[in-house]
């Protein structure tokens, strides 16, 4: 397929097809209704020339993995905690066999020869060669070529195409299809490592100077500065145990932002000093990552999730999973997706899985490898190199808005997949309240014609994720004081304002775990903005959020004035980005206390959480202002700002050591 695009490219057109008129037999598969102005129509193309056609093959039992996650992780499940295989997952998802011989029938008796089908080793999807012709018979339809104006590269695509009725359902999407993507253009002149754009990946990190000197076991400053001994006083966490468990371990995703093993030394030596220095993370390199950095070129955020997550652990291993090598780490290769080569790595067979009209990594939205410019990674994309860890957990994210649904569906389903054999996958909910980070054309952030609708986070829409909101010790409080909701104006302490990030999804329905908190939330402390229903009536009657969506996040924890060493500096940083390991780290440390009962990990635990939110420190204070509105409001149970509230170790480790 790259060799014909390639040759595609060189003539600078695109192939497309109109509609033609189809047999009573056959159904329109997709249409597409709109084409972007970058897009130019030109010519029907020779219909002698080659097309890789791909046929991706509907997959089993999706509609089923809601309640395959159910059975596995709720504590009223008689199989709580029997999480799959590898190969259960992949056999129970595969297209079966009557989808296989149902769509390969179909070709062959269009003229399209066995042994020119050749079917993957997933099972996902048919690939051939086939020519114009040949395709245009077989999905009714006429090829025309479009030229994109804006990077003069070219991709098959289509406006509409048909199947029979009879073989519809068994698939998911062809390719050469409607899609209209075009490859990226390679952005050069960058030489010097620096953060991938922080708009893209993850909430710039905040950053202010230390106002007090802080004691390393000292909790009556913790309203100034969260130290190690404040988060355990907080949670009721205890110091770490002596031993850790094999093979337990928390990952932290990096991407684009690197460590620096001085800044961790410093940490330790000033904040815990029961962790010798030299103390770092196992690098799961992956497609080229380099990591740690000097201390000139110091990360805030990498640096911040390991100077949280080794006091709680340790001595249990980190693991980082650092992301892309230096060209699209540092912006010279310009790319908006992220998760898919992280996925990729620590499950082989995510690399050419089938799902929602896409087919392995995003050629437009994911980076490629081999990556072409000078320094870059000139080895295949890794797939299945690492094994994903117990806990995972993630600081970066975008908007709903800002990725097609197609891609966020796909990685959902992995989630849901990953979420099924036991791994516990934190996100945080973001540090703008509402709002998405502001961006042209939305300056605040927020969607609609006027800049007031609520914008959904991405991927911590995804039922299947537990996502992770801040909290704060407020001026004059204590640690023994209730936390309330992140949430400093510009300038206090942060030079940008923040607040911890909540709402509902555009995408996804509330989970069946979280349907009565969310009832109950709208019963009890029905918000006063006017809201639609479903992604397809945004905004309607005036609506600023999706009355329908599912709630996030799910729990939180502090995530404001923590005490950090960065560039070799002491300072306070701030947002969900620290909230996340806080808690992923706790659920590691109960991963532990399992472990050592003879038990398994705890897996996906929101429905745990939701049947038992006793375990966690309700907050019931604070806001989260974005899009020119106060936010949603703190109150007692669930709410889309803090969750279920924040962990109480011994409560937590309690519940979890009683259940199979």
């Amino acid at each position: 397929m790259v060799r014909l695009l390639a040759a595609l490219a060189s003539t600078a057109v695109i192939l497309l097809c109109d509609a033609s008129p189809a047999p009573s037999t056959h159904a329109v598969h997709e249409k597409r209704d709109v084409t972007h102005s970058r897009w130019m129509k030109r010519d029907r193309i020779d219909p002698t020339i080659k097309l890789p056609m791909r046929v991706g093959l509907s997959q089993s039992n999706l509609d089923r993995g809601m309640d395959y996650v159910m059975d596995v992780s709720h504590p009223a499940s008689p199989n709580y905690g029997k999480h799959w295989t590898a190969k259960q997952v992949a056999d129970a998802f595969a297209p079966s066999e009557e989808t296989v011989e149902s769509v390969r029938n179909w070709l062959v008796s269009s003229g399209i020869s066995r042994d020119r089908i050749a079917h993957s080793d997933n099972q996902g999807w048919f690939a051939f060669n086939a020519s114009v012709h040949e395709v245009e018979d077989l999905l009714q339809t006429q090829y025309h070529r479009y030229e994109d104006s804006e990077t003069g590269h070219s991709v098959p695509a289509c406006e509409v195409y048909h199947v029979p009725k009879t073989v519809q359902r068994h698939v998911d999407y062809i390719t050469p299809g409607v899609g209209l993507r075009a490859p990226n253009r390679p952005a050069h002149g960058k030489s010097k490592r620096m953060k991938r754009d922080g708009s893209a990946r993850h909430d710039p990190i905040k950053m202010a100077k230390m106002p007090v000197r802080v004691d390393y076991g000292n909790v009556s400053t913790c309203d100034v500065a969260i130290t190690p001994a404040c988060i355990r006083a907080l949670y009721n966490v205890p110091l770490p145990p002596k031993t850790a468990q094999p093979g337990n371990s928390i990952g932290i995703f990096e991407d684009g932002d690197f460590y620096t093993q001085e800044d961790l030394n410093l940490f330790f030596a000033n904040f815990t000093p029961y962790i010798p220095q030299g103390t770092h993370p196992t690098l799961d390199s992956i497609d080229g990552a380099v990591a740690p950095v000097p201390v000139t070129e110091a990360g805030g955020e990498s640096d911040l999730d390991f100077e949280l997550s080794f006091p709680i652990v340790y001595p249990t291993n980190v693991t980082l999973f650092q992301t892309d090598d230096i060209n699209y780490s540092n912006g010279n290769l310009s790319t908006v997706g992220i998760y898919n080569d992280w996925l990729d790595a620590i499950d082989g067979s995510y690399c050419n899985y089938t799902a929602f009209g896409e087919t392995g990594n995003d050629p437009v939205l994911d980076p490629t490898y081999p990556d072409p410019l000078p320094g870059g990674y000139k080895g295949q994309l890794e797939c299945g190199v690492y094994q994903p860890t117990n806990v995972l957990s993630a600081s970066y994210s975008s908007q709903e808005y800002d990725k097609p649904e197609y891609y966020q569906r796909r990685q959902c389903n992995e989630f849901m997949k990953l979420a099924l054999q036991g791994h516990s996958i934190f996100f945080s909910s973001g540090d703008t309240g509402v709002a998405g980070r502001p961006a042209n054309p939305r300056p605040n952030g927020c969607l609609g014609s006027d800049n007031t609708i609520f914008n959904p986070r991405y991927p911590d829409s995804c039922p299947y994720i537990t996502v992770v909101g801040a909290t704060k010790v407020y001026p004059g409080k204590t640690v023994f004081d209730p936390e309330s909701a992140a949430n400093d104006p510009a300038g206090q302490p942060y030079s940008s304002a923040y607040s911890t990030g909540g709402g509902f999804s555009n995408i996804y329905s509330p989970p069946p775990w979280q349907q009565s908190a969310i009832s109950t939330y709208f019963t009890d402390h029905n918000p006063p903005y006017p809201y639609y229903s479903g992604n397809d009536s945004l905004g309607a009657n005036g609506g600023l959020y999706n009355r329908s969506g599912r709630g996030y996040p799910d729990v939180s924890a502090n995530g404001d004035n923590i005490a950090v060493y960065v560039g070799g500096q002491p300072g306070l940083s701030g947002g969900t980005s620290a909230s996340t390991p806080i808690f992923a780290s706790i659920v590691t440390r109960i991963n532990n206390e399992r472990l050592a009962a003879g038990k398994g990990p705890v897996g996906f635990i929101s429905p745990v959480l939701y049947a038992h939110p006793e375990v966690l420190n309700d907050i019931k204070n604070g806001s989260n202002p974005g899009c020119n509105t106060d936010g949603f409001q703190a109150v007692e149970g669930w709410d889309p700002l803090t969750g279920l509230g924040t962990p109480n170790y011994e409560k937590m480790l309690d519940l979890f050591l009683s259940l199979p």
